[in-house]
């Protein structure tokens, strides 16, 4: 019973997903095509609002659901690992029409073939796992 509010949470997700239609393969075409703004501002309302709580997390030092304190990594100046994974990503998002989140609100939908999407999401995660250590990071 203690995780049902996580799946409160992923079913806001799904539902604010659908209704701003982030989901929409026609949405997400227009955005890599520069013919709507639609999508750029609900990314850039996400960034905001996740700076924000990255903000406040920090300064009221605020602790995980089991009661440990949230702790941020510096990331690697690393930019061609950044520039070539997000390529990759990006890629993988303008053929499939959708980025994780909203391949399962897509299944969730009734939209069966996304789950070929999720199997390939799945399967290039476990091939760079595999391979991981033999990439120059």
């Amino acid at each position: 019973m203690k995780s049902i509010k996580f799946i409160l949470a992923g079913i806001l997700f799904g539902i604010i997903m659908s209704k701003s239609e982030a989901i929409s393969w026609y949405r997400i075409q227009e955005m890599f095509r520069f013919q709507s703004f639609h999508m750029y501002g609900f990314m850039g309302t996400a960034v905001v609002l996740g700076s924000l709580a990255v903000f406040l997390i920090k300064k009221f030092k605020i602790n995980d659901y089991a009661g440990k304190p949230i702790m941020f990594q510096d990331k690697d100046r690393s930019y061609p690992r950044y520039i070539i994974g997000g390529t990759i990503f990006g890629l993988g998002w303008a053929l499939t029409g959708a980025c994780p989140g909203p391949m399962f609100v897509n299944v969730g939908y009734g939209y069966l073939g996304m789950i070929v999407v999720i199997l390939g999401a799945l399967l290039g995660t476990y091939f760079y796992g595999a391979i991981k250590h033999k990439l120059p990071h």
